[in-house]
């Protein structure tokens, strides 16, 4: 129980990493409040007797950041919300919206989140991706996002550090979610893909979940501005 009496904020909650990741800290103790949209499958919603699920549109900026504001303790936030558009992101409302989730609702959380997290000298966890590394030309503005999200990581952390606030991130590979069904669902895609990867399989969310864990947990107590993969090696080849 790493995170006994501690207060975490999960944005992108309600789904995927994000919902997984909120489990995690559920079960390791954890007060957990959940923040996103309601998923098309309800199933997907994380259910814990320690986690409190909230619907929240990220881009809703003054709402959002009201909504972490508002907490009396904060000792970790996790900034997961994240969609894709693929070849639509081409069109500049999509690109917009795209980093609008993606990339400005890490700062508009992180801002929100700093004085209660400078109180207890707390983490953040940004959730980059592979894409931040390396270009896709069916989403463009998920990879610039991805990159910016990567490198605001860097830029807080450096900011954060003299308030004792350790700033860090997890750059995902293909996981078994919803925003990777593209892939996961065509067999020529998938085969390509798993071609690349030396573990020769797809990532589980739990398994990105307790990378961010730790990076929460006082055993990285030394670590920040850090961009760490979980890709089963992709990045490696």
């Amino acid at each position: 129980m790493r995170f006994a009496g501690s207060s975490v904020f999960v944005t992108g909650g309600t789904s995927g990493i994000g919902a997984a990741t909120a489990l995690a800290f559920a079960a390791d103790g954890a007060e957990v409040v959940a923040l996103g949209l309601r998923p098309e499958d309800p199933g997907e919603l994380p259910r814990h007797d320690r986690i409190e699920v909230v619907e929240q549109d990220v881009t809703d900026r003054g709402g959002f950041a009201r909504r972490i504001a508002s907490a009396d303790r904060l000792d970790c936030l996790v900034n997961c919300a994240g969609i894709s558009r693929d070849r639509e992101e081409y069109d500049l409302a999509a690109w917009d919206r795209v980093l609008a989730v993606n990339l400005s609702s890490v700062l508009v959380a992180s801002e929100a989140a700093r004085p209660r997290l400078a109180e207890s000298g707390g983490a953040i966890v940004n959730v980059s991706s592979m894409f931040a590394f390396f270009g896709s030309a069916d989403r463009p503005a998920y990879s610039a996002s991805k990159g910016g999200v990567s490198q605001l990581t860097r830029s807080l952390a450096a900011e954060y550090a003299r308030e004792g606030i350790r700033v860090n991130a997890v750059a995902p590979g293909f996981v078994v979610t919803r925003l990777a069904r593209g892939v996961l669902d065509d067999p020529a895609a998938s085969a390509a893909v798993l071609a690349r990867i030396p573990l020769g399989r797809f990532g589980r969310p739990d398994e990105v979940a307790s990378v961010i864990t730790f990076l929460c947990s006082r055993a990285a107590a030394y670590v920040t501005g850090a961009i760490v993969p979980v890709d089963g090696g992709h990045l490696a080849v």
